[in-house]
């Protein structure tokens, strides 16, 4: 169980710690930046996917003893995704750039942001609790679609009129959200069979709902064939890295 506490905590740290890539894009260009952001969010959707089919869900009815339910506990992740999209503006990845620039967009940013690193860290703590491997799969999957929303993130509060400083630092404070939701997981952990499959199912929902909502229609917003296929390819190899986390387990 020590083992299992040790690498849940040391992840969402590495997770928190993405939060910080936002400072490193001002130094680059614009193409580049935006040349890279289309390489992690192609990545997040083959990861996210990846491990919602070939990890999580194998994992959650093998476990259950009623299959209904644990369909009906994805699709109310989905759909409970979709509620705190529609309510509170949970997704941003580049709408209010254009649209939004005053304090409190920054203010809704952040605790939107907030709100999703903590579900991001309890979806993790309760991963870690059915097994490593599993934990480790959806550690990696986080990090690669918090890098872009990162990013997007860390833009936005600049353009709210926050100092690069106060910016990096709020950030930082709203991923740090996600240690709570591990050790919130954790806490249950002499319950963690009940928990994970209640909470496991409704992880998976909202990281189909990032991934096919979210990240995808961010993509298909390029239409050049050259970089249609650099997408489709990124994809193909966040799926294969889930494929090689399970063959390893």
């Amino acid at each position: 169980m020590i083992t299992t506490y040790f690498y849940a905590f040391a992840s969402v740290i590495i997770v928190s710690l993405v939060s910080l890539i936002g400072v490193f894009s001002l130094s680059l260009k614009e193409e580049i930046v935006k040349k890279y952001t289309s390489l992690f969010i192609s990545l997040a959707v083959g990861a996210l996917l990846g491990n919602v089919f070939i990890n999580l869900i194998p994992e959650i009815f093998e476990n259950s003893s009623n299959s209904i339910l644990a369909s009906l506990l994805i699709i109310a992740g989905i759909l409970f995704s979709f509620v705190v999209e529609k309510f509170l503006h949970w997704h941003h990845h580049g709408e209010e750039k254009d649209k939004l620039n005053t304090h409190p967009v920054g203010k809704l940013v952040l605790f939107n942001d907030g709100f999703h690193n903590f579900l991001d860290g309890i979806a993790i703590g309760v991963s870690f609790l059915v097994s490593i491997p599993i934990g480790i799969a959806t550690s990696l999957a986080v990090i690669l679609h918090e890098i872009p929303q990162e990013i997007g993130d860390f833009a936005v509060l600049i353009h709210s009129g926050y100092d690069k400083k106060r910016a990096l630092f709020l950030n930082f404070l709203s991923a740090f959200t996600a240690i709570i939701g591990v050790a919130i997981a954790l806490i249950f952990g002499s319950m963690a069979e009940t928990f994970s499959l209640w909470v496991l199912p409704i992880a998976a929902g909202g990281f189909i709902y990032i991934a096919m909502s979210d990240l995808i229609p961010e993509l298909q917003k390029t239409k050049e064939l050259k970089y249609s296929l650099f997408q489709i390819t990124a994809v193909i190899t966040g799926i294969m890295l889930m494929v090689a986390l399970v063959l390893l387990e």
